[in-house]
């Protein structure tokens, strides 16, 4: 996914301190939502942190949660959890929409060609004058034995 400027919001480019700024918070502050794994940054091979744009709007929520709507950090943790779930099953719910449209269309497709098939083989049928006739045995003799 990219912006109007063409980075990769998902790429770790930003180190603490611009990312603090960006986010307008305190470089303490991001290192304290890393260790509560609220926003967890990414690492270089020598250990500091890189943090994304996407990983810089989820400490703007995190912020706004919990200084604009008085919720607690616990909170803000499980808020942020349920929202990732919800995108997520939100992603496959699409996926699975879509699928489905998929095997609509070429269930169709083969009705459409198992019917022409048929059309082919089948043969008018007209139904007989609706006359009923019964059919009753013969009625046998018994003859008389002597001994």
């Amino acid at each position: 996914m990219t912006n109007d400027h063409n980075l990769d919001i998902d790429e770790p480019v930003f180190i603490i301190s611009v990312a603090a700024q960006l986010a307008g918070m305190h470089p303490q502050t991001l290192r304290q939502y890393d260790r509560m794994g609220l926003v967890t940054a990414d690492r270089t091979a020598g250990g500091g942190r890189r943090y994304s744009l996407r990983q810089i709007q989820r400490l703007r929520t995190v912020q706004q949660l919990s200084q604009e709507e008085g919720i607690n950090l616990g909170g803000v943790r499980r808020i942020l959890e349920l929202t990732e779930l919800v995108a997520e099953l939100e992603d496959r719910i699409a996926e699975l929409t879509y699928r489905l449209a998929q095997a609509d269309v070429e269930a169709q497709r083969r009705e459409e060609s198992l019917h022409s098939f048929y059309r082919a083989e089948l043969v008018p049928f007209r139904q007989a004058a609706s006359e009923l006739t019964l059919w009753r045995p013969a009625r046998r003799r018994t003859r008389a034995v002597r001994f």
